[in-house]
């Protein structure tokens, strides 16, 4: 026998509430009914107030995209708590490694604190971010500097699929550095754009060891593309003012979680 409405509807509430984000056609799959039915529950389930309806499906209440800042607007912000975050993370890289390197304000610091390290040779850094590139250029020759090529996308500067993936499907390296819009103990790295959610999850998936940059304001935050579980990551470096309570979350769950002190830093 089929279930009722009700029951349905409390199904599929149950379902987005564990994934974050739930697409129509998976939804519509679990329940065993027409994705037309999945919609005009998911109307009802957001005329209660218990799922925010998104493009391609629902996430629970609260959990809702943002819309996207240019990098040059993210990169003004914080600045102070993304150097102390980009220093500890550029701390962790040793001359001779392969680095898969993110866009993002976050990671674009990270660059800059690694040119900054004279000492450091030999390194090998992949980025789809054009700004990094640049970022990275005064460190040649001691540094090689790769771009994914792929697609422009202006917002970030970055290089998103079309094409952008294919050289990391041909690579392992040592370690990415990733940043994210969201971080959450339950539901993972999340990205609000997806073309670069699926190359930060390529990122994941080439690389040994995984480091991400998120200040504290990224945390708790579930966003629209899902990057990868926190268990997939080795650790989370983030700034000192981040709540105890998403804090205590995500090492919860075993992570090996960096508070970057920003006292005495130059910025």
């Amino acid at each position: 026998m089929a279930d009722s409405a009700a029951a349905r509807r409390e199904r599929i509430a149950a379902e987005v509430s564990r994934r974050g984000f739930a697409r129509v056609t998976d939804l519509a799959r679990l329940a065993r009914v027409s994705e037309v039915t999945v919609r005009t529950d998911l109307a009802a389930l957001e005329a209660e107030g218990r799922v925010t309806r998104v493009h391609g499906g629902a996430m629970p209440r609260g959990l809702v995209t943002a819309r996207e800042s240019s990098l040059e607007q993210s990169t003004v912000r914080a600045s102070r708590v993304k150097r102390a975050i980009a220093v500890e993370a550029a701390s962790r890289v040793r001359s001779g490694e392969s680095l898969l390197l993110d866009v993002g304000s976050t990671t674009l610091a990270v660059a800059q604190a690694l040119a900054d390290r004279r000492e450091l040779t030999e390194l090998v850094v992949i980025t789809n971010g054009l700004a990094i590139a640049l970022a990275l250029e005064p460190a040649i020759p001691r540094f090689t500097v790769v771009v994914t090529g792929g697609t422009l996308r202006s917002l970030q500067h970055s290089l998103v699929n079309p094409l952008a993936t294919s050289l990391l499907d041909e690579v392992r390296a040592d370690t990415a550095i990733l940043g994210a819009t969201g971080v959450h103990a339950e539901h993972g790295v999340t990205n609000v754009n997806l073309p670069e959610a699926e190359v930060k999850r390529r990122m994941v998936a080439a690389s040994t060891r995984r480091i991400l940059v998120a200040d504290s304001s990224k945390l708790g935050q579930v966003h629209l593309g899902r990057v990868a579980t926190v268990q997939q990551l080795d650790a989370l470096i983030t700034d000192a003012d981040a709540a105890q309570e998403h804090l205590d979350a995500l090492r919860s769950t075993g992570l090996d979680v960096t508070t970057a002190p920003t006292a005495g830093l130059v910025v």
